[in-house]
């Protein structure tokens, strides 16, 4: 169930009706609800993806109370065992299903003459699995920590990790903040439900309007980049940059403003990335809830940054991996994952990987030529990372990049008869930008809740309803093969 389609809009508007009025009495009757709205959201891509999900949920839960009633006893040696057995089980059911066939194909490559049929197995992969995991991990680490108290209550625990609008493509959610708003009875809130419809709004524009039109092109592209021109190329790293952005953090809006609808916060997962100052500042601003996940649960407990400068980068070229690992079972995203450690390791070597960390031209409307400057720079090398990203191949990556750099960059693009389509969306996206950049100090696009007139908020709403037929139809999710 796509959040860009009607089946998903009929859903939402019958589970907001339930959930406020009729399962309004009853904690454990409203999170019973949450589990059988998750279940029934999650399984309309295929049932037997419940039995896994459920699976993971049982093992977590059990583990909770193991750790807690270890640590209770002082057997710290006990919890750290049920702690490492879940985290095992989890990283075991993940790597089956996502590794796999990779592993042993690659295994099969260099010792038994690429034969790997004897060893590959049939699996779907289930969407979401990435994320779901990692919210069921964090959980038991953190119970480890004593960070948080073992969950007792069975339902509020399933609720956890089930959450529908957050579940297959994040925010990955720890479980200290959203594991106990499902403790207690939430009560309607009005203006928390308008700033919700405004994001999901804000969300379905930048997937439905931007994201999908550029995805036609971008495909077409990359599918036949070994023919076309350099000056074709570029246009399609470009429009892939903003496909991916506007696709991801347009489902995190959708997932935000959704839960802000049943009275849940979730953390914030995009805070503008392109206007970013240097490639430091973007990976604090992209997929916000995986880097800081690596951050506390991988680059820490290796030393983090108070260790020698030598192990810092080692220890940043482990969470890159990782999250490269994370994105897929391909070389291309562990050499896009290793390629931003090598732009991290001079600011690292210089001391400023934590240069900016603020808001860009905060208390000014335009920013200066330095930030333009920096901005336009890491923007360049962002997109040179998503070529290896979106490309099926190395090889085919450096292909595609080789063409770029050659004197085809000065040819005229290729446009498939669709030049217009073309300029419309580079208008959108320019239309995009515009609005993020006015509201940078704000949570998302439609916070606009400060506009006095409600001629104009609604003229605003409006405006963005009516671009919502202009998109392209109905695309999936890019995140949802993670």
């Amino acid at each position: 169930m796509l959040f860009n389609s009607i089946e998903f809009a009929v859903f939402l508007i019958v589970v907001f009706l339930l959930y406020w009025f009729v399962f309004n009495r009853g904690l454990r009757r409203r999170n019973l609800f949450v589990i059988a709205v998750s279940y029934l959201f999650y399984g309309w891509w295929d049932w037997r993806f419940l039995l896994l999900i459920a699976f993971t949920s049982l093992c977590s839960y059990g583990s909770g109370i193991a750790i807690g009633k270890a640590l209770d006893k002082d057997g710290r040696v006990r919890a750290r065992w049920f702690c490492g057995l879940n985290i095992g089980v989890n990283l075991a059911i993940l790597c089956l299903f996502k590794y796999y066939n990779f592993f042993m194909t690659e295994f099969a490559s260099r010792f038994m003459d690429g034969d790997a049929s004897g060893l590959l197995v049939k699996l779907i992969l289930p969407v979401g699995i990435s994320f779901y995991t990692f919210q069921a991990l964090s959980y038991s680490i953190d119970v480890y920590r004593r960070k948080l108290a073992p969950a007792t209550d069975i339902t509020s625990f399933f609720a956890y990790i089930a959450f529908f609008p957050q579940l297959v493509a994040g925010p990955i959610e720890r479980a200290t903040n959203l594991l106990p708003q499902f403790y207690r009875l939430h009560k309607f809130d009005y203006e928390g439900a308008v700033d919700g419809m405004r994001r999901i709004l804000w969300g379905l524009f930048k997937k439905v309007v931007v994201a999908d039109s550029c995805a036609w092109m971008v495909n077409v592209i990359f599918a036949d980049y070994e023919t076309l021109p350099g000056s074709t190329l570029l246009i399609g790293a470009l429009l892939f940059a903003f496909q991916i952005y506007g696709d991801f953090s347009g489902y995190s809006d959708i997932a935000i403003g959704t839960a802000r609808l049943f009275g849940f916060q979730l953390m914030q997962n995009f805070r503008n990335p392109y206007f970013s100052r240097d490639i430091g500042e973007f990976w604090r601003r992209w997929h916000i809830s995986l880097n800081t996940w690596f951050r506390d649960y991988v680059y820490i407990p290796l030393g983090g940054s108070r260790v020698g400068r030598h192990k810092v980068i080692r220890n940043t070229f482990v969470i890159f991996l990782l999250s490269g690992l994370w994105h897929g079972a391909s070389w291309t995203f562990l050499v896009w994952g290793g390629y931003h450690a090598l732009l991290f390791v001079p600011l690292i070597v210089t001391k400023r990987n934590r240069r900016y960390t603020d808001t860009v031209a905060a208390d000014r409307r335009f920013p200066s030529f330095r930030e333009m400057r920096g901005m336009a720079v890491t923007f360049c090398l962002v997109v040179v990372g998503w070529i290896f990203f979106r490309a099926e191949t190395i090889s085919g990556a450096l292909t595609y990049l080789r063409r770029i750099f050659s004197l085809s960059l000065f040819d005229k693009p290729v446009g498939y008869g669709r030049e217009h389509d073309l300029w419309v969306t580079l208008a959108w996206i320019v239309v995009m930008l515009a609005v993020e950049w006015i509201q940078r100090r704000r949570d998302h696009g439609m916070a606009i809740g400060f506009i006095r007139q409600a001629w104009l908020r609604w003229a605003v709403y409006y405006a963005i309803i009516i671009s919502l037929f202009f998109g392209e139809g109905v695309e999936t999710f890019i995140y949802f093969q993670f």
